[in-house]
């Protein structure tokens, strides 16, 4: 058992193991040699322990001793006038209460729902929620306050990847550093109770806010928290570093549009564990901003790791792109289960996108899928988004001329993998001719079909066909290596590889 996050009221832990996701079996936490609670996931949190004091926790055959931080002060949020009444505005209590914490306290927000604008932190802070207290947005964007994309040479707003003018988040942070967010309680965005979801690819004053924004920061944690009905992404990190993100639980309603999970966008050093996701777009989706950022700041998004999560309901488990321009390095995702996730691992790109910054060095160890219409699809022809998607320059697969518009994708490796119930195809791996995929390596693989299923497109592309129960196709890729992989009874061949320069297959 290992220490993820630990505050001055709550604590983060993760067992050892390699199962992903749940424990073994359901076991029961020990604190102080009572019992606690009963657990079955691989992180669990702590909370409602006193600052700077010593505690002994066993849980599944594992046991550590750890001491809580202190901290400077604590204030309770009710002593600035919030009522948690679900009908008053506490914005101002908010505000005021964070305006004034001392270097290094804790916000306390007892338990009550608190209907809100906008509220933004302050670096050496801790936000904590405690069980049964509900941040909950206001439904009118007009009372939402506007980041604006560029003032000068400062950047407050993004969306998509651009320097544009979007609403600020219900929780927002810029040019901070040291925030933790902790406790059991909820962030939710009321989305539904609005109009947020309508006409939702039309800028209206601003682009939609997300649940929780962090811009240029560092040393951000969140563990503990569930944060729901976003009118856009749940959490957004933006130009940060070290991010720490764990035992999240992140709702959003099935089909609702451009409500990921979490988008670290243009950050280094990013670690996800012990999070449950189950929202309307693509659970974690990793970028890098369009070519017109890339060029500017020429940074990719990199050191990523994701570990011991769930994603459920979602058009991808864990995305790249498409907004990929700086550079996508460095990714482990390992102990995951995806489980009815339209795709599993995909890249979005296109001739477009440049090649600024490379995509390269992803591990994937140590995961399930169930019931994944698609487990692997690498895209270079994604043709959603803005109206470049469908043009010949995008969807042809005649060879171009490589220029700085042309994507570039490195090396995957997928490692010690079950994957049941796939419907459409294992795997469509589509590069280009005039810049073909770097590498795929498959080891330990396996895939069986889910033969009642109907057929489907891949993955979206202009030029597309549906499949059906189909093995793993490549195109234009350098390398294959497939080692002991198993494409139990598919609809066709097992491998299809087309403009390939090598393939190896080893039992």
């Amino acid at each position: 058992m290992k220490i993820l996050a630990l505050g001055a009221r709550s604590v983060c832990l993760e067992l050892e193991g390699r199962e992903p996701f749940f424990a073994p079996e359901k076991y029961t936490i020990y604190l102080n040699g009572s019992a606690h609670r009963e657990c079955d996931k691989n992180v669990f949190t702590l909370r409602s322990l006193s600052p700077d004091s010593q505690y002994f926790v066993e849980a599944a055959g594992q046991s550590l001793t750890f001491s809580t931080l202190g901290e400077s002060s604590c204030f309770n949020v009710r002593l600035f006038n919030a009522v948690g009444d679900g009908v008053h505005d506490d914005t101002g209590a908010f505000s005021a209460a964070v305006a004034c914490l001392p270097e290094g306290g804790t916000l306390y927000v007892p338990k009550g729902t608190y209907l809100l604008k906008p509220v933004f932190l302050k670096s050496d802070m801790t936000l904590y929620l405690d069980e049964g207290a509900v941040l909950v947005g206001v439904t009118d964007r007009m009372e939402y306050a506007t980041l604006p994309g560029l003032i000068g040479d400062i950047n407050l707003g993004t969306w998509q990847g651009e320097e544009v003018t979007c609403f600020a988040s219900l929780l927002t942070a810029y040019n901070c550093k040291n925030i933790t967010i902790t406790g059991g309680g909820v962030i939710d965005g009321n989305a539904p109770a609005g109009d947020w979801y309508q006409n939702h690819r039309v800028m209206r004053v601003a682009w939609r806010p997300r649940g929780v924004f962090f811009n240029r920061c560092a040393n951000v944690t969140m563990f503990g928290i569930t944060v729901k009905n976003t009118p856009s992404w749940n959490v957004h990190p933006y130009f940060c570093m070290d991010v720490k993100l764990y035992d999240l639980t992140l709702l959003n309603p099935a089909g609702m549009p451009t409500t990921d999970g979490i988008d670290p966008d243009t950050c280094h050093g990013v670690e996800i564990a012990g999070v449950d996701i189950s929202v309307g777009d693509d659970c974690i989706a990793i970028k890098s901003g369009t070519i017109e950022q890339a060029k500017k700041y020429r940074l990719p998004c990199s050191d990523i790791v994701i570990r011991n999560c769930r994603m459920r309901s979602g058009h991808g488990g864990v995305v790249l792109g498409s907004e990929l321009s700086g550079g996508i390095q460095n990714v482990t995702v390992e102990q995951c289960l995806f489980e009815g996730t339209d795709r599993g691992f995909r890249i979005k790109t296109r001739r477009g996108r440049g090649r600024i910054g490379i995509t390269d060095n992803i591990v994937f160890n140590d995961i399930v899928m169930r019931n994944v219409k698609v487990p692997f699809v690498v895209n270079m022809y994604y043709n959603m988004g803005d109206n470049t998607g469908h043009t010949e320059y995008v969807y042809t697969t005649e060879k171009l001329p490589v220029d700085d518009r042309t994507p570039y994708i490195g090396r995957f490796t997928f490692k010690d993998m079950i994957c049941t119930g796939v419907e459409y195809c294992a795997g469509a791996f589509y590069g280009l001719p005039e810049a073909p995929i770097g590498g795929v390596a498959f080891e330990n693989v396996s895939f069986s079909y889910n033969k009642s299923a109907e057929a489907g497109f891949p993955d979206m592309k202009e030029i597309n066909k549906k499949v059906k129960n189909e093995g793993l196709y490549f195109q234009f890729v350098k390398d294959v290596n497939l080692k002991n992989v198993k494409i139990i009874d598919p609809d066709g061949e097992a491998i299809v590889a087309e403009g390939v320069e090598n393939i190896k297959e080893e039992i």
